[in-house]
Parts: C-alpha cells; structure tokens; sequence
C-alpha cells in the first residue's frame, strides 16, 4: 500500500535560536494509543506468530504510517480491496470495520479472516441495523470516503445519508421528520459533531440518538486533555499521520482553544521555525500513534535544553478490549498438546 509522500525532514542536529527555545514540555495524558488500537495492532502481531505463508491486511491496519511500515517490514501486505488476496489465503479487516458486502465477498473467496474491528465501530453497525429495523431514516455524520463511514452506509446501502457540515445538515430531507435517528463517525471532533447534531434536533425535535455517544471514549479523551494543554502552551504538537481523522481532530481543538498546532509524524518533521516565541511546548498523540514517537519528541527537545517535562492528566484511562474469537482460536490450536 503507497504511502503519501512527506516533506524533507529538517536535520536532528539544528541549532535554536535564542528565541526559538522553549524552556517547558507539557505531555497530554491520556494520549497514543486507545484500545481499539492496541487491539488491531496485537491481531497483526500474534498473527505473525500464529500463521505462516503472507499475512494480508484489508486498508490500513490503524491509520500511522510507523505502524504499517514496521508491519510492511515482517513481512504483511496491506491491500485496498480483496480481490488482491489470493483464494484461501488469511485476510484481516482493519481497526476502521468494514460493510456486509466485503464479508461476504470474503466467505465467497475462502478466505480465512480475522475481523480486527474496534468494538466501538461495530456498536455504531449495530444501531445502524437496529434503528432501520425501527422504520427510521437514517443521518450519519461523518466524512465522506473514511473508511469507518463506509463501512457504516453498507449495513444498510441506500437508507443512510451523510452530513458532514452544519450547512449540509440544513439541506438533508426525510420522508417522516418524527422518525429520524443519527449516528456519528467515532473519530469526530466532538464539539463539531455536536454542532451538527444540534441542528438536526432543531429540524426534527424527536430524533433519537443513541443510547451512548459514538464518538468513542478515546477521541473524547485525547481532545478533553489537548484542550488542558493548549490552555499553558504557546505551541501544540500533534503526533499523528495525516489519514489519522482522529489526530487532525486534536490539532484542530488545540487552535481552536487559541494555541498553534502541528500535525507531524514523527519528530524529524518539527520545524525550528514554529519554536520562536514558544516558551511552553504541548505534545499529545493521536489514537494510533505509538508512545516512542512520543519518546523521540521528548528526547529533541532535550537535547535543545528543555528540562522542564511535566505531564498532563485530564484523566486515567483503563479500557481493554478482548482479542477477536478467530484469533482467540488460532492461539488455542496452536497450544494444544501435540499426540
């Protein structure tokens, strides 16, 4: 899978102007990884162990470009569809889930499949299915083409429609405006999801949210701790890839809350200039980003002179999530007690 290309990296080694030296480092907490995640990334891993022959991977396993290019390297082949998976051959369905089409495709092909879907995508399915059972119409918002929505639009092609803007909100039409639900895409902004909500209750004042938010305890997270960050630091850094819907949502909440933001991959991408005038640096990570891309941000800007890194607890996250049933299998099989 091509990789979009990134501009040169500025060298490890610059030098600082005496104006472009910040003396404090602020961590978010929580940051990286989330459950989902760390779920999606362990299938790949323990099916590196468990399987032999090339490990094929449906889209992007989690959208960091580090994460798909240490799997590329022990030997995983990422594809766009399934059609390039050989017949028989073990597919993995990526963190971001994916439509009944594409599973049944799947079982048509022989394929042997490990659904590594987030839990939280596959509740947002599942209110989709249950509130078409209900005769309602369908609004889910989210942005266009991501993987998440279309994988949601296919559990019930041609009875949901996709809002994205408070604008398009305005415009979408129903047959019953007393039945109507929505849904949102997990990775959503969550003050922007709920702008557009807002305007689709003032259009129709009986629609039925779900039971739970879907925008997922994660994403909550990571923007309810950039916002602590952006309230001390003059510049934010965001460690995420630029497919990460997640990560753009938390540089766009840091400038929101008033403090410059930056999307990087990896700390080869900070550019001195966005340090002048910086006294107080925030660092967080999108849902996907490891925590030594972290690790490496802490270790540039130390060797720079930062010795005040304080960390930033807006709360204590402890969510895990149970390896998929098919892993789960592979592992008891391999285990078993030969005769």
């Amino acid at each position: 899978m091509a990789l979009e290309n990134q501009p040169a990296s500025e060298s490890r080694q610059d030098t600082l102007s005496p104006g472009a030296r910040p003396r404090r480092l602020l961590l978010a907490k929580p940051r990286g990884f989330c459950a989902g995640v760390e779920r999606a990334v362990e299938v790949v891993s323990r099916a590196l162990e468990l399987f032999q022959g090339p490990i094929y991977v449906r889209k992007q396993i989690v959208h960091n470009r580090h994460v798909i290019e240490s799997f590329c390297a022990q030997g995983v082949v990422f594809v766009e569809e399934l059609d390039e998976v050989p017949d028989g051959e073990l597919v993995i369905f990526s963190a971001h889930g994916v439509s009944p089409a594409v599973r049944l495709a799947a079982r048509e092909r022989k394929l042997q499949v490990i659904d590594a879907t987030c839990p939280l995508v596959t509740k947002v399915h599942l209110e989709a299915l249950r509130f078409h059972r209900e005769g309602r119409s369908l609004i889910l918002v989210g942005h266009k083409g991501h993987e998440e929505v279309v994988g949601t639009m296919g559990e019930v092609p041609g009875h949901v429609q996709l809002v994205g803007t408070p604008e398009e909100a305005d415009r979408v039409e129903v047959p019953d405006p007393e039945r109507v639900a929505v849904l949102t895409q997990t990775t959503l902004g969550v003050d922007d999801a709920n702008t557009i909500i807002d305007v689709l209750r003032r259009r129709f004042p009986r629609l039925v949210t779900p039971p739970s938010d879907d925008i997922c305890y994660a994403t909550q997270n990571r923007q309810i701790a950039v916002k602590r960050l952006a309230e001390r630091a003059d510049l934010v850094l965001v460690l995420g890839s630029a497919n990460s819907s997640n990560s753009q949502r938390l540089r766009e909440v840091a400038l929101d809350c008033g403090a410059q933001s930056y999307l990087i991959d990896d700390a080869s991408r900070i550019d001195s200039a966005w340090l002048e005038g910086a006294e107080c640096v925030g660092v967080t990570a999108g849902a996907s980003a490891p925590e030594h891309l972290v690790e490496a941000v802490v270790d540039y800007f130390k060797a720079r002179g930062v010795v005040e890194v304080e960390e930033v607890e807006a709360m204590d996250e402890r969510v895990t999530f149970a390896p998929p049933a098919e892993l789960a299998r592979a592992r008891a099989r391999d285990h078993q007690p030969q005769s």
